[in-house]
């Protein structure tokens, strides 16, 4: 990857890689990108079947960081960070599912936070002052960063969640564990909290009280690792399988724009899937070639309850704002609660697999764009969420075991504090000056 990164808002500064690592927006609002993407050597991708997800880590990692880490301390990173399976599960010989929740807490997002997290350590000097992680949440990301963050010297977290929008499991993840994470539930949508994130990162009264970052996909240090499952999800096909189709639950687009840089960066595909639910950003965008945030609606799939999609800027800054080049990429779907609990029933029925209501909209768009999996491609459908933190969406629909996962037992049984707060960056500001004083 290019040493250097640039803003989506086409300013002429250029940051350091560490600087984009660190300091989560740029400057002047935009969001942070590579000026380039490494472009990985044939010898890798022949090599990629029986390669360890560590192993492919590594390489990826090695290139996407040049020598921002030595080998030792890339290699401590990986080994800390990806401590837990990604398995790919071959529902039948057109469709498969990659099980990206197997982590600590139990979604997609540990991949990104637990990286991040091991990442920012080795970045730390000794001597610097403590960091404010501030993450906004429509569900997973808040539980994956405060997992990743909690306990660690030199860090404190705060995540800030829609109040009754996320599941109640979800909610337990983010409000039990207390210490140096702060729960803020916020009375609103995800898309209040990402914007009140985003003002606190540009607020230069904050930024001159704490040293503050964002965890969310707006952080290059969170985005970057999950280009590394899509490489991984090929070295468990067989090679007449490529180049598959990439079916993936969006919401704030920042897995799929994992998925493009590793296109970009030699990856096998023969489309991506961008399956949506009720919150159609991306695909109004696709049919106008305007983007129109409209508020956030609320769904089963709930962590994908997005108005206004960061990393649309992203995606858009790498195709040069080409509709017509993005539509050749990007299949676009989207479907609504009652199709998604169709879905979640029939993947049960017909294959015997328990979703959760995120991985059943990435099947309904692959299943849309395959034409029911008749079509000659291979389809991986990217599974994002352990379907037990989501019982209530999921209750009378399909059969869950009755025994919860060890770590979602521990968290339903903590009690919960939250800081409740209205939508308002003056309520969130004294919140995070307090957070700091105290800290």
């Amino acid at each position: 990857m290019s040493a250097m990164c640039i803003s989506t808002n086409a300013s002429t500064e250029r940051y350091s890689l560490r600087q984009a690592l660190t300091m989560g927006l740029a400057p002047d609002g935009g969001l942070l990108m590579p000026e380039s993407l490494p472009r990985m050597p044939q010898a890798f991708l022949d090599s990629l079947p029986g390669m360890s997800f560590q192993e492919i880590a590594y390489a990826l990692g090695r290139a996407l960081l040049g020598d921002l880490l030595d080998d030792g301390a890339l290699r401590r990173l990986i080994t800390e960070a990806f401590s837990f399976p990604l398995p790919l599960r071959r529902l039948s010989d057109k469709l498969s599912v990659l099980e990206l929740f197997h982590g600590p807490s139990l979604a997609f997002k540990d991949v990104g936070a637990r990286f991040m997290a091991a990442l920012l350590q080795e970045l730390r000097a000794l001597a610097a002052p403590e960091t404010t992680i501030l993450v906004a949440t429509s569900g997973d990301t808040g539980a994956a960063v405060a997992h990743a963050f909690y306990k660690r010297p030199g860090f404190r977290v705060v995540v800030l969640y829609p109040s009754k929008r996320i599941s109640t499991l979800q909610e337990q993840q983010i409000a039990t564990l207390g210490g140096n994470v702060t729960a803020v539930e916020v009375i609103g949508t995800f898309d209040d909290c990402q914007r009140l994130v985003k003002q606190a990162l540009l607020d230069r009264e904050i930024n001159e009280q704490m040293d503050l970052s964002s965890a969310n996909s707006i952080n290059l240090a969170r985005l970057l690792p999950q280009i590394f499952y899509y490489f991984y999800a090929l070295s468990q096909l067989p090679k007449d399988s490529l180049p598959v189709v990439f079916a993936v639950p969006s919401g704030n687009l920042g897995n799929l724009c994992a998925g493009l840089f590793a296109a970009r960066m030699g990856l096998p595909h023969h489309k991506f899937v961008a399956a949506l639910n009720a919150n159609t950003a991306l695909k109004d965008f696709f049919s106008s070639g305007v983007l129109t945030p409209r508020p956030a609606q609320a769904t089963i799939s709930n962590a994908m309850d997005v108005g206004n999609p960061s990393n649309m800027a992203r995606i858009v800054h790498l195709y040069g704002a080409d509709l017509n080049l993005l539509r050749s990429d990007i299949a676009v779907s989207s479907h609504s609660d009652t199709q998604t609990r169709a879905a979640l029933a029939e993947l049960q029925q017909r294959y015997g697999y328990i979703a959760d209501p995120h991985t059943a909209v990435g099947y309904l768009g692959a299943k849309e764009y395959a034409a029911d999996f008749s079509s000659a491609w291979h389809t991986v459908v990217l599974a994002t969420a352990h379907p037990a933190k989501f019982a209530e969406a999921l209750a009378g629909v399909v059969t869950l075991p009755t025994e919860l996962p060890a770590a979602l037992q521990a968290a339903r049984q903590g009690k919960k504090y939250s800081i409740l707060a209205p939508p308002d960056f003056a309520a969130i500001k004294r919140i995070l000056l307090a957070e700091s004083s105290s800290g």
